[in-house]
C-alpha cells in the first residue's frame, strides 16, 4: 500500500499511457474513421472496397475511383447486393461529409462484414487531399470473392 501512495503519479501516468496505446487499435477494429491517406492504403494493400452511400445523382457527379454505389435509402430495402461476397474484405463507407455514412455501419456489420470503416470527413476530405475522383454512373459490380 505504501508503494502505491508514494508512486501514485507514476502509476497514473502509466495508466494514461496504456489507454493511449490501446485506443487507436480499438477504434480501427470497430468502425473507426480513416483519413484519406489511410483509406488509400487499405484500398491498395488490403483490397478495400469503397461503398458510396450518397444518392445516385451525387455519386454520378463525382466519386472515388472504382467505388460501389449503394445509396443509403436503398440499403434498407435492397440490402447489400452488389457488394463482395468475401465478408473479410475491408469496406470503406463514404458520403459527402462523413455523417450519413455512419447510418450504414449497422446494416453492413449485420450483413456479416468484418471490417467496416468510415472515410473521416467524407468525399469533402478526399477532394481536399487532392485524391482522384471520377464521374459518371457506377461501373457494373464485379463480384469479388
Amino acid at each position: 500500500m505504501g508503494f502505491i501512495l508514494q508512486n501514485w503519479l507514476l502509476i497514473l501516468v502509466a495508466v494514461i499511457a496504456g489507454i493511449g496505446l490501446f485506443l487507436p487499435s480499438a477504434r480501427r477494429s470497430g468502425g473507426g474513421g480513416l483519413s484519406p491517406a489511410q483509406a488509400v492504403r487499405v484500398i491498395n494493400h488490403e483490397k478495400g472496397v469503397v461503398v458510396d452511400v450518397r444518392p445516385q445523382d451525387q455519386f454520378e457527379a463525382g466519386h472515388i475511383v472504382n467505388a460501389r454505389s449503394l445509396p443509403l435509402e436503398s440499403l434498407a430495402s435492397e440490402g447489400v447486393s452488389g457488394l463482395p461476397t468475401n465478408k473479410t474484405l475491408p469496406l470503406i463507407v463514404v458520403c459527402a461529409t462523413g455523417q450519413s455514412a455512419k447510418k450504414a455501419l449497422p446494416a453492413l456489420k449485420k450483413a456479416g462484414y468484418e471490417s467496416v470503416q468510415l472515410l473521416t470527413g467524407g468525399l469533402r476530405e478526399w477532394a481536399k487531399a487532392e485524391f482522384p475522383l471520377e464521374t459518371g454512373p457506377a461501373k457494373p459490380n464485379k463480384a469479388k470473392k
